[in-house]
């Protein structure tokens, strides 16, 4: 299976197997729900949507999303792999500001790599909250939102 680029990939080499892994990410996770009340932030879990899911995706295409997603970061966000095609990104601001990250996020994936697209689910770190939870929540998002289509974000309002 050929995978064909649309758009070039930015300057930056970036090997989503050299991004911090769901270890550190858990790490940081807990570092910042310490500091939840002070700062505010969320969880934003960027995953991958294929029309073909018979096949691994090639190293090249995930290179080429790993460079755009941190392309469209903002200098105090936060980049990990949480899996093979789901990223994690450690938002700094409020839960309208995850919103529109985790929005530009999906979008800039959208259309790079042919028959490939995002969405992403969204947690709002929360004094009391342990990181598992708040990535639960963030995973159940991203469920949600991979039913939904391409493109969508969910964020996590509830009690389960």
């Amino acid at each position: 299976m050929t995978t064909t680029l649309t758009v070039a990939a930015p300057a930056v080499d970036l090997d989503a197997a050299l991004l911090p892994g769901p270890t550190a990410l858990h790490h940081r996770l807990q570092e910042r729900l310490a500091a939840a009340a002070a700062q505010p932030g969320c969880l934003v879990v960027v995953g991958l949507l294929r029309k073909d899911t018979g096949w691994p995706l090639a190293a090249g295409a995930l290179t080429t999303v790993t460079a755009l997603l941190a392309g469209a970061l903002r200098g105090e966000d936060w980049l990990a792999r949480e899996d093979h095609t789901e990223f994690g990104v450690l938002v700094t601001g409020s839960p309208a500001d995850a919103d529109t990250v985790a929005e530009r996020l999906t979008g800039v994936v959208t259309g790079a790599v042919t028959g490939l697209h995002a969405c992403a689910g969204v947690a709002t770190l929360e004094d009391g909250l342990t990181a598992h939870e708040v990535t639960r929540r963030a995973l159940l998002c991203l469920d949600a939102a991979r039913h939904r289509g391409p493109n969508a974000v969910v964020h996590y309002s509830g009690t389960r």
